[in-house]
Order: C-alpha cells, then sequence, then structure tokens
C-alpha cells in the first residue's frame, strides 16, 4: 500500500486557496501511483481558524467548497482531507474536527476526533466524536484514521493507521512526536503515517515533518522541515524510503521557525514590505536578519533613531549590520522631538527629577516615528523585545513594544546570543561588537540592563523554571536560586501582565509562549507573596 502525505501551507479563511493547494499537491503526489492521499488536521479552512469556527457562513462555505475539491479530485486516488464538520442538533459544541474521504468524485465518508486539545482551544468549538476513530476499506486492506494526538488502539487490528496532524512547532518537540507514534506502532504491531501542516498563521508555526513508520517502529520517512512537500512511502517496503535529515542543531531550528513564521505572518495580512528601528544591539540585529532571509533584504528598512544618548559606536554598528544584510537605512534624529516634548512638559514637570519618564518618551518618540513610516508607506514594523525582557516587563509601552509583530519575543535572551553566533559561523553578518557589547537601552549615558536586571543567564534560569517549568519562587529558591533576585523577577513577572495584553503577536518557538500557552490575570495578586 502507498501512501502520499501532503504538507500544504494553508491560509486560515481562504476556503477555495487552500482547495487549489491540496488539489495541486494531489496532481503532484498522483504521480508516484499512491493508493490514497492524506491532507493534514482542518488543511482546507487553516488553522487555527479561531471563532471563525462560529460563523456557520464560513461552515457552510467550506463543505461547499469540499464537495467541489471532491468533485474536481474524481479521477484522484482516494484523499482524506481535514475539515470542520456541524455537528446534529442538540449537542453543545456545534462542529467536529473530521477528515473527509474523497473518492470517485464525491465525499464518501467522514471520519470524527474523539478527543480535543489545549493547543487551539479546541472545547470551545469540538464536540469529541463518541466511540473509537473509524476506519474504511481501501482494496482488500483496512485503514484507520486518526486526528491530532489520538491513536487507536484495541479491538481489531487495521492494516494501517493514518493520522491527519496540525502539531505546531516548538524546539524539540517533534522528536518527541516521531518518539510517540514509533511507540504507537511498534506496540499495535501496524504501521503509522502522519501528514502535518507547515507554514506560519498567526502566532503558531507548523514544520512539517510528515512520517512513516513501520509496524516495528522503524522510520521509513519523513517530509522536509519548514517547507512544503510531499512525501510517498510504500507500506510494503519496512525500510527507509524518504527521509529527510533531522540533525539540526536548537539554534537552527528556531531560526527557520522564525523565518517562515515572519514571511507567511507578513504576507497573509496583505504585506510585502517590513521596516524595523535598528539600534546596534543584539536584538534588533537578529530580527533585522531574519526579516531580510524572511522577506528579502530588498523589502526590509533599517531605520536609526539616534538621541544625544546613542554612542557613535551603536550608529557604526547598525550600519555594518544593514550593509552586511544589504537591506535600505533611513536615520531620524529623534533629538528635536525629545526637545519639543520637554519644552512641553516643562510646566507641569517644574520641579521634579528627571526620571524614567523622559526615558520611555525617547521610546514612545521612536515608536511614534517608526508608526508614522508605518503608515505612510504601507509597511509592517516589526518589534525586536526578546521572551526575557517581555517576561520581566523590560519595555515601553506604545514605545519599543510597539508593531504588528514582535518576532523574538518567545526567544530568550540567551537564545538570541545563541542563534546569533550560530548564524555568524556560516555567514558573519552581526558585527562582532554587538555580540560582545553590554547590553544596553542607550536612554540616558552610561546604561546597561544590568543596572536593572540580573545578569541575563541567571534571568533566564530562573524564568525558565517559573515560566516553562511552573515553580513556584519558594521552589525556584530550595532549588540554589538567590532568594531576593528570584522574588523580584517574579514580582516583575507578575507586574508586566499588563504590558503583554497589549504587544504584538508573537511567533511561538518554546514549550510555554507568552501568547497560547499563557493565560494569566491582569488584576491579581500574587499567591506566594
Amino acid at each position: 500500500m502507498k501512501i502520499s502525505l501532503l504538507q500544504v501551507n494553508t491560509v486560515v479563511g481562504d476556503l477555495t486557496g487552500n482547495a487549489d493547494r491540496i488539489a495541486a499537491g494531489v496532481r503532484e503526489a498522483s504521480r508516484h501511483g499512491p493508493d490514497l492521499i492524506v491532507a493534514p488536521e482542518l488543511s482546507l479552512i487553516g488553522c487555527p481558524s479561531r471563532d471563525l469556527l462560529l460563523q456557520a457562513g464560513f461552515i457552510t462555505r467550506s463543505l461547499a467548497v469540499l464537495n467541489d475539491l471532491a468533485a474536481g479530485l474524481a479521477d484522484a486516488p482516494p484523499v482524506l482531507v481535514g475539515f470542520a464538520e456541524p455537528t446534529p442538533a442538540g449537542i453543545d459544541r456545534p462542529l467536529f474536527n473530521a477528515a473527509a474521504l474523497l473518492r470517485d468524485g464525491e465525499v464518501r465518508e467522514t471520519f470524527r476526533k474523539t478527543s480535543t486539545s489545549d493547543g487551539f482551544d479546541e472545547g470551545r468549538y469540538f464536540e469529541p466524536a463518541a466511540g473509537g476513530p473509524g476506519a474504511f476499506r481501501l482494496g482488500e486492506r483496512t485503514v484507520a484514521v486518526a486526528i491530532g494526538e489520538e491513536i487507536p488502539c484495541g479491538g481489531q487490528a487495521p492494516d494501517a493507521i493514518v493520522n491527519l496532524s496540525a502539531s505546531p512547532f516548538a524546539v524539540g518537540r517533534h522528536r518527541l512526536r516521531e518518539g510517540t507514534l514509533s511507540r504507537a506502532a511498534k506496540e499495535h504491531r501496524v504501521a503509522i503515517v502522519s501528514a502535518n501542516l507547515v507554514g506560519g498563521n498567526d502566532d503558531l508555526v507548523f514544520a512539517g515533518r510528515s512520517v512513516a513508520f513501520s509496524a516495528d517502529g522503524t522510520l521509513i520517512a519523513r517530509g522536509a522541515a519548514f517547507a512544503e512537500d510531499v512525501v510517498t512511502v510504500d507500506l510494503a517496503r519496512p525500510a527507509q524510503q524518504a527521509v529527510a535529515p533531522d540533525d539540526q542543531s536548537p539554534e537552527a531550528e528556531i531560526w527557520q521557525a522564525l523565518v517562515l513564521g515572519t514571511r507567511d505572518y507578513v504576507h497573509k495580512c496583505g504585506f510585502t514590505s517590513v521596516h524595523l528601528g535598528i539600534s546596534g544591539g543584539i536584538d534588533s540585529s537578529l530580527v533585522a536578519a531574519v526579516a531580510a532571509r524572511a522577506l528579502g533584504p530588498e523589502n526590509v528598512l533599517g531605520v536609526l533613531l539616534p538621541s544625544p544618548h546613542t554612542s557613535a559606536e551603536s550608529i557604526e554598528d547598525a550600519r555594518e549590520l544593514a550593509a552586511n544584510l544589504g537591506i535600505r537605512v533611513q536615520c531620524i534624529p529623534i533629538a528635536p522631538m525629545m526637545e519639543a516634548f520637554d519644552g512641553a512638559l516643562a510646566e507641569v514637570f517644574a520641579g521634579l527629577a528627571r526620571d524614567v519618564t523622559e526615558e520611555n518618551l525617547q521610546a514612545r518618540i521612536r515608536a511614534t516615528a517608526l508608526m508614522a513610516l508605518a503608515n505612510k508607506f504601507g509597511s509592517m514594523l516589526l518589534s525586536t523585545g526578546n521572551k526575557s525582557e517581555v517576561a520581566v516587563g523590560y519595555s515601553t509601552l506604545y514605545g519599543d513594544a510597539a508593531g504588528g509583530l514582535s518576532v523574538i519575543a518567545d526567544v530568550p535572551k540567551g537564545m538570541v546570543y545563541r542563534i546569533a553566533r550560530w548564524m555568524n559561523a556560516q555567514n558573519p553578518v552581526i558585527p562582532e561588537r554587538v555580540l560582545k557589547k553590554p547590553p544596553s537601552a542607550e536612554l540616558r549615558p552610561g546604561q546597561t540592563d544590568q543596572e536593572i536586571l540580573p545578569p541575563y543567564d541567571l534571568l533566564d534560569a530562573i524564568l525558565h523554571r517559573h515560566i516553562d517549568c511552573f515553580e513556584s519562587p519558594d521552589e525556584i529558591i530550595a532549588a540554589g536560586y538567590p532568594e531576593e533576585t528570584v522574588r523580584e523577577v517574579a514580582r516583575m513577572v507578575e507586574r508586566a501582565e499588563f504590558k503583554r495584553r497589549q504587544a504584538p503577536p508573537m511567533i511561538k518557538v518554546t514549550g510555554r509562549a507568552f501568547s497560547t500557552d499563557w493565560h494569566m490575570p491582569i488584576a491579581a495578586k500574587p499567591w506566594w507573596q
């Protein structure tokens, strides 16, 4: 039995476009003579569709497009396509997460997911189907259909299990997924194939890497990472056939996810160009490099916004970075705007010392200039804050936190440096001085981040335990971390929640991002104080 797995990059809501993408994949796969072709979970409507799923007109239109797709593939082998199926009257949730079997020009059978997962808030939209996952006959063979994380077990063993998946990327997660599928294949003595989505939709990136395992748990096929692909595997040959390499470092994986996520977010939102403030610091340098790779350097503008506190070295580093990347540069000194604000506020601020107020004004002046460019030229502004800063609120609301996409807001500061060094080892584009100088917002003379924050290696370690591992301050302190620092970091994380709620969307690359995975109250007292 030969099965083709389609890794398609779908657009949420683009029903006819997604059907065309699936049809194109089917035509390509058909050249290899498969008995069955499999598209990923919810691939017809795009994933995650979120509250579009609550719009009856959207669902009705999707069903019409599904029937048109079936008719257009009348001469193709059978095709499984992920879609949303309305539930019967009297059931609480409006939809089943389902797969349609297209055969001989018609939707012949549907199969429903029997569970819901937290990743897409599925319990809000989808009703778990009663009973186990369904199966169908393909010639003399029985094929079981699984959707999402579920793998059927028990009962009469099928000849193969076909899994439709929309598993979002987080660094290292695919190895866990492959291990689970391998163990299930070996335990149930049945071949398992899984077609996974690829592409970026909002904050989520889907990495592809569709896979096939023989009945003894051996990996026999793997699709490309972070790219569309068609993988055809012959289950009668339990040996490796089309296995894309899987030797990437975490730095390489995150880099590819950021590039794909940025490209798809910008293009799917209808933009062709981006701009960002380049300060000569590590964060803006990495974001500029991602943007240049994702969109082409000709579509990226780096904006220098020097103040009287900006060092000559920072300006030199920013210009060198832009030259290395081949991106366009614009310089807008903000000193005149700072003076205008100082003058306008002089009377009301009379007798008060200068403090963080004036520092934040600089960041907001820069944001005003950057947003003016966005409005005038129809370009998307990219925000450059990293996860460590986002976690503790080390940013200015309506200042450096402004933008249409926060590219590295799920990348801890230490990983920012690691990715930059990994990238420079292949093609040195980030000036070496940027990697060595102490991080600074340069909002006053001689300022460094470590005047306010712990050293980043210590901060990242505490944040990882608190955010990713769900550890309380007491647990982190018990593990040997300094008490005063731990409690202050935890307080900063709690106080910054209102900023995160107003921040641009981010690209999820870790196991717990401040988006899909983080649901904390704003007006709350820390329980551990």
